[in-house]
């Protein structure tokens, strides 16, 4: 007979009832491992190409009958959530051999996450991913790193974002924004990389028209960027894999190149939206999740630095019931793109009893809830609640994974009426499900002013200028 956790939400998400949350099970999970007076200890490490390593130290049931499939489950969703927050390509595995086996099976080539084993192994760290068994006293010491990034304001500045439907971009001087603009642009299916790098440099000379030198440019785009390198972008998934290698993996330099070698930044846009959040607040411990075309985040430090961690929280699971929403792109189930982003708005528009044209885009379906909102249409409100209620268990989990004072929301599919009911269900399930973190943990939503503007300054801010490095040098001698 198969072992199964059984979870009861005290929300249910009224047009999902079938909703497990991850934070749920894993604690249903633990409690059955604490019952059995029999648990065991198990450690995952992941080691990254700078030789930085993150070690997440649990339990787990014994590993034999029916409750191999638990563990299974518990130890296989646990690496997918290190592995797309933390990142890493060498896996060690302390606690059970077998589990070794196991994980290195599903992250294979030809096994169920070969996805991500392309991706994380080959695209981002440009290795296999790896695993190998210790006991546990061999287990690697966690060695974490991050880096001071942005808070330059000086000089004159272009700040661009790259979204899946629009590109953003401003002019600053002095930390203040004289002209800022979006244009709507398609990026995820077209297979020319000279439309990307077209669109890109019109919005840059757009804003440098504004401005009476161009002193940095910084931008930010979902994926992973590694020293302005593109590993792995969505807006350039249309893109075959010979011209991203040989067009699309240097983009940003021979952008750097046209502008006159100016200092020229690019990260991964939910850094820069956890930035813009710890610059507004004036406070740390921040993870910034923007809810746009898919789901972004970023993280900034109770030190206030930025980590070299993926925090691509599209991907991790969120959602394990086993018949979850498969995402179309990575081809897993429950994971965060499907619920928290635009993605979440056209899988639930059938479910409210909403009619749409069948080509209808994702863009145009969130346009459409927000003007059933406007006219408190009840069904466009369920919407949200639905997504409000998945992201405060959502919350949770992620409080298991990050040391988090503030989380920064954003995004289209908060703007308007639609936007402040998600967040208030959100805090209601936190308040009532997870009093302990509501204490502890607020959820903020950026004013009018870091709304427009905030994460265009956040990228501008990116490059440090000559002058900057000279006053770090005498800060610091």
């Amino acid at each position: 007979m198969t072992e199964s956790i059984q979870v009861s939400p005290l929300l249910i998400p009224e047009l999902d009832p079938e909703f497990v949350p991850a934070a749920l099970w894993n604690r249903a999970y633990q409690q059955k491992v604490n019952e059995s007076g029999e648990a065991k200890p198990f450690a995952l490490a992941v080691e990254r190409n700078d030789g930085s390593i993150s070690v997440t130290r649990t339990k787990i049931l014994p590993h034999q009958g029916s409750l191999k499939d638990l563990n299974q489950i518990y130890t296989e969703r646990l690496l997918k959530f290190l592995l797309w927050q933390k990142g890493g390509h060498r896996i060690v595995v302390a606690g059970e051999p077998s589990l070794t086996d196991y994980l290195r099976s599903v992250y294979s080539p030809t096994g169920a996450r070969a996805f991500d084993y392309e991706f994380i192994g080959e695209r981002i760290y440009g290795k296999s991913l790896t695993f190998e068994n210790v006991p546990l006293d061999e287990v690697p010491e966690t060695r974490e790193s991050s880096r001071e990034l942005g808070r330059h304001l000086n000089g004159c500045r272009i700040g661009f974002d790259l979204g899946g439907s629009d590109r953003k971009c401003a002019a600053v001087i002095d930390g203040e924004v004289i002209h800022s603009e979006e244009v709507v642009w398609d990026p995820y299916f077209a297979t020319d990389p000279q439309y990307h790098y077209d669109g890109i440099n019109d919005s840059i000379r757009r804003a440098a028209a504004k401005l009476p030198r161009v002193d940095a440019i910084g931008g930010s785009a979902a994926g992973v960027y590694v020293d302005n390198e593109v590993r792995v972008a969505s807006i350039f998934r249309g893109i075959p894999d010979d011209l991203f290698k040989t067009r699309v993996r240097r983009i940003f330099f021979e952008l750097q190149k046209e502008w006159g070698n100016v200092p020229f930044v690019v990260v991964n846009d939910g850094e820069v939206t956890a930035l813009a959040g710890s610059m507004a607040l004036e406070d740390n411990a921040v993870l910034g999740v923007a809810m746009g075309t898919s789901l972004a985040a970023g993280y900034v430090t109770p030190e206030g630095g930025i980590t070299n961690w993926l925090n691509e929280l599209a991907f991790v699971p969120v959602d394990y019931r086993p018949d979850a929403p498969r995402d179309e792109w990575s081809g897993d189930i429950g994971v965060g793109a499907q619920y928290f982003s635009q993605q979440a708005i056209g899988r639930l528009l059938p479910r409210a009893g909403i009619d749409y044209p069948p080509d209808m885009g994702l863009p145009e379906k969130l346009v459409l809830v927000q003007e059933l909102m406007e006219k408190e249409d009840p069904r466009a409100r369920k919407i949200y609640e639905t997504i409000g209620t998945y992201f405060g268990y959502n919350l949770a989990h992620y409080a298991d994974y990050y040391s988090l004072k503030n989380v920064l929301v954003l995004g289209r599919v908060m703007s308007g009426t639609g936007g402040e009911i998600l967040l208030k269900r959100a805090q209601e399930v936190i308040n009532k499900e997870f009093p302990e973190l509501a204490s502890r943990v607020r959820l903020v939503t950026p004013g009018e002013k870091e709304k427009r503007h905030g994460q265009a300054v956040a990228a501008a801010s990116l490059p440090a200028l000559e002058n900057d490095r000279e006053q770090k040098k005498e800060r610091s001698a």
